[in-house]
Formats: C-alpha cells, structure tokens, sequence
C-alpha cells in the first residue's frame, strides 16, 4: 500500500512545482511574447528636423520622427533600414536605440520610387533583426508592428520613450504591398512588421490611406532587400 501512496504524493509534487513555474513565468510559452523580446532590441526611433508644411512658418522647421530597425552592425557601426519619406529633406537626423540611447546618424542611401532609406551610425555591435521572406506570406497570416507612435504626445505627457507593439493579420497580399487588418499609426512608418510566430521581420510599416486609417499597409521585406543588396557594410 505505501507505494501507490508514495507515488500519488510524488505527483502532487510534481504538479505543484509545475504550477508555480507557470505562475512565476506565464508568458514564457507564448510564441509572439518571445517574438518582440527578440526583435524589440533592434527597433530605434528616428528623429530630425523638417521643413514646416505650414504657411505661417515658411522657412522654419519641425520636428518629425519615425521609426527604423538595426540591419547591419560591427565594429564599425550600425546601419538602420528606415522608409525614405520618413527622412525625406530631413536634417539633424538621431536614433534612439534600446530606448535610451541617443545617437546622430547620417543618410546613406534612399530610393525615393520604392520608398526605402539607410542610415548609419558609428555606434557598434548593435542588436540586428532576423529578416525574413514576404514571398511566403498569406491572408490570414499573424503578424505584429513595432514602432513608436506620436512619440512626441507620450513624451508631452511624461510616460517616457518605449517601443510599441502591435498585433494583427495579413488582410491580402497585394502589388508591392502587404495589407492589414489594422491602421498604421504616424510614428510607427518605417517600423518593421514582423511574424507572429518567428519574429522574422517581412515588412516595412506604411501610412497610406489618408481618409481610411483603419486599413494598414507594409512594404514586403524582399523589395528592402533588393534596395539593399551591395549596400550593406560586410
């Protein structure tokens, strides 16, 4: 009789240590939780000054930001996948990488047609992102966007600079463009847009539709690719 009965009390345990290692870490099974924690490191905020579309500041300049992720990265610094309208005729260009630390980078490439730019830091041995294929993307597919929307108004409102993440599905899969079922945020353009599952970067968030923000779009990861091709510091 005391075995079956040491063996019951055996599995009691067993069962009580399991929920108290659930409890204590109850995403730490989650694919997509798992997913931003290893893309998020490679997110940056990117700021600089603009030439002001208002006609009473003719010839003064705003602020403007957007959002970019870490594509290359050694000794010899960083290189930062962002869009080209996002820096378009920008000036005093910075990235805000891991959240804290600012850094002055410069325009290295742009393609003004496919809407792609690439910056550069000195700043080394920075964390890259994982890049995936957006040829093997489907409706229906789960993805996320990470980025920093109207990071000016969190700020104005003292809760700090901190990456944002958003979740959704592949709505279709369209000319040079990946359509979601959720908008894209001013702030979020040039953030990548990443699997769900893989936290494989397939896309570039992008603001489109200015009279129906409910719909999003992404540039597929392989046009960036070829922007990028011979461009990339080895």
């Amino acid at each position: 009789m005391l075995a079956p009965l040491f063996g019951l009390l055996a599995l009691a345990v067993l069962l009580a240590l399991a929920g108290c290692t659930t409890s204590a870490n109850p995403m730490g099974g989650d694919p997509f939780v798992r997913a931003v924690r290893g893309l998020r490191p490679s997110v940056v905020l990117v700021t600089m000054s603009i030439p002001s579309d208002d006609p009473k500041k003719k010839g003064q300049w705003d602020d403007a930001f957007g959002t970019g992720v870490i594509v290359a990265s050694g000794a010899w610094g960083s290189q930062i996948l962002t869009e080209e309208h996002v820096v378009r005729d920008a000036r005093n260009l910075r990235a805000t990488i891991g959240e804290k630390m600012d850094v002055p980078v410069r325009l290295l490439a742009a393609d003004r047609k496919n809407d792609f730019a690439l910056v550069e830091t000195s700043k080394p041995n920075l964390p890259v992102a994982r890049l995936g294929r957006s040829r093997d993307v489907e409706p229906g597919m789960a993805v996320g966007v990470a980025g920093f929307p109207v990071p000016d108004l969190f700020q104005d409102e003292d809760l700090g600079i901190a990456t944002s993440i958003r979740s959704g599905r592949v709505s279709s899969v369209r000319k040079h463009a990946l359509e979601l079922d959720f908008g894209i945020i001013p702030g979020e353009s040039g953030g990548p847009l990443f699997d769900a599952q893989t936290g494989e970067v397939i896309g570039l968030a992008e603001w489109r539709f200015e009279d129906e923000r409910a719909i999003g779009f992404a540039i597929p990861i392989d046009d960036a690719k070829s922007f990028l091709a011979g461009k990339l510091h080895k």
